[in-house]
């Protein structure tokens, strides 16, 4: 799978560009247009396996909200936790599993807002807004809000805590948690909360019937 970007920074397009009979994951929602004949199969959720012909083809993808694209290579060695609203694509070489063991860890068995990618491939993050890379050296430290945490490495030591409170807390969401990093390894943010902005739009009235 080739990624090919588009309009960005701030309203990013990706073509998966795929060999014959090539497979690739995809997010069904930010799934703008194929190729014409490539076969397109939902998995369950919102998740489709789009499959190239004979001649090969391509799928144009774009996150909901606008914002930057991302690839993070894997090497078949480590692994990315990634929220489940910033994955957009991977390649069919790659695992994308809710229920591993470093988010078993992480949620305690339960339901969680990521999913951990594993395996040798390409993976395709879509941003809210813009991308920061936080790179933590041995034993440095930071705190994040989790509605601002696109994706990590598995290297990376993390504790989810609650936030006083005030609004209560959603291990589903994430709504009203933070998360402890310390190095060494990547973080990567988004400087747009996709949960405020939802939020936001409550508050004033906006809904998908205005």
């Amino acid at each position: 799978m080739q990624v090919r970007t588009r309009h960005t920074p701030n309203f990013g397009v990706a073509r998966l560009v795929l060999a014959p009979a090539e497979m690739v994951l995809v997010e069904a929602q930010s799934v703008l247009a194929t190729s014409y004949g490539l076969a397109v199969e939902q998995k369950g959720g919102t998740v489709a396996l789009c499959t190239a012909g004979a001649e090969g083809g391509w799928v144009d993808v774009a996150p909901v909200l606008p914002g930057e694209l991302h690839t993070v290579e894997l090497d078949g060695k480590n692994g990315w936790c990634i929220s489940r609203l910033g994955w957009l694509a991977s390649g069919s070489a790659v695992l994308v599993n809710p229920d591993a063991p470093p988010l078993k860890a992480l949620f305690g068995g339960g339901d969680g807002f990521l999913n951990y990618a594993h395996g040798q491939g390409t993976i395709l993050l879509g941003c809210s807004g813009a991308l920061d890379l936080v790179t933590l050296g041995e034993g440095e430290a930071v705190t994040i809000d989790s509605d601002h945490v696109l994706a990590f490495a598995d290297s990376v030591q993390c504790r989810l805590r609650a936030l006083p409170p005030e609004g209560g807390q959603n291990i589903r969401s994430g709504e009203g948690l933070v998360f402890d990093f310390a190095g060494p390894g990547a973080v990567l943010t988004q400087t747009r909360g996709p949960r405020r902005l939802a939020t936001w739009l409550r508050a004033n009235g906006v809904s998908s019937r205005s």
